[in-house]
């Protein structure tokens, strides 16, 4: 049965993409807005014929990914699944475009339509690129270092008693502080202030991976160390290669929850005083009532945000393969 419904959900992923193209060519501006042409490479094109073309390549990439996961069961299945919130998708980008662009019904310029977010990419796609380059490298140098500490601080809070008792209270007061509360103290201290955002972000990150590392490597059950030490195994055998392959589970689940955190900091950073990013580009955007710029900074944020989360999945998935056909979500 679910073979059978394949064909349709292609059919049905990419249809509703196409109806927002056709509707877009086909129905007219009425709302009174000037359209403008922009070079793009070797093409003379405006927001319209941009925004058309955007569509087209998603109808595409969906058509492409239904053709890849033909012969893949799970991918398939997945695919069909998905199907009609795909088709969903591209019938509210139609209205989106309907409501937003051609008409306005929507209150402008506070709710921009497709068209006029995407045109803030040909009117300074240069600038946004830079901006996101910026954004990127801030997060990933305070993600990964607060990761490594995290990780680290809660490996020695979890297995070392003494550690413990010296280190927790000092996480545990630190981490409920809201880690921009720390801004003042950074920009004063640290003598950049890329590097300042970069502590602002090791913050908001090292807390929930060290709480969730520590209880990880903690609650390893006591008979599985025993048979390690039976057989021989060395402290740190017992550590490396019992009790924390044991708290990698939740290892992953404070990174997931830090990345999420990560983020709110790193755009919160960059409005408060960053040369750079894309908070900061949403500042400059917001200053001159450029509403349809500042949709553009989020439409990238969310973006930027889903490959880091899908990044975090696969890794997880690959180093916790072991778990594959025990969980409930792999029914």
């Amino acid at each position: 049965m679910k073979k059978r419904r394949y064909p349709f959900a292609v059919g049905l992923t990419i249809s509703g993409y196409f109806l927002a193209v056709i509707l877009n060519a086909l129905f007219p501006q009425i709302a009174d807005v000037k359209t403008k042409t922009y070079r793009l490479f070797v093409l003379m094109v405006d927001r319209n014929d941009f925004y058309r073309g955007i569509l087209i390549l998603l109808a595409l990439l969906f058509l492409i990914t239904g053709l890849l996961s033909r012969k893949d069961p799970k991918r398939r299945n997945q695919y069909v699944k998905n199907a009609p919130l795909q088709f969903a998708l591209g019938i509210g980008l139609l209205l989106w475009d309907i409501l937003g662009t051609k008409t306005q019904i929507f209150v402008q310029p506070f709710f921009p339509g497709p068209t006029q977010i995407l045109e803030s990419f040909l009117q300074e796609g240069g600038f946004i690129f830079s901006n996101t380059l910026y954004s990127l490298r801030l997060y990933l140098f305070g993600f990964l270092l607060g990761a490594a500490f995290g990780i680290g601080t809660g490996i020695l809070i979890g297995w070392f008693p003494k550690v413990y008792y010296w280190v927790h209270p000092v996480l545990h007061i630190t981490g409920i502080i809201p880690a921009v509360a720390w801004m003042p103290f950074a920009l004063t201290l640290i003598p950049t202030a890329f590097w300042a955002a970069v502590f602002l972000i090791v913050i908001c990150v090292w807390f929930p991976v060290a709480s969730v590392t520590a209880q990880g490597i903690a609650g390893t059950p006591k008979v599985l160390l025993e048979a390690a030490r039976t057989l021989g195994g060395s402290t740190a055998y017992q550590l490396f290669h019992v009790a924390l392959p044991n708290a990698l589970p939740q290892v992953f689940a404070g990174l997931s929850t830090a990345n999420a955190f990560a983020f709110t900091t790193l755009v919160m950073a960059e409005m408060m005083g960053q040369p750079g990013g894309l908070g900061y580009y949403i500042n400059l955007a917001k200053v001159w009532s450029s509403y349809y710029k500042v949709f553009a900074a989020i439409l990238i944020m969310a973006i930027l945000f889903s490959l880091i989360t899908e990044v975090l999945n696969r890794i997880q998935s690959r180093v916790l393969r072991w778990q594959k056909g025990l969980l409930k979500t792999e029914e």
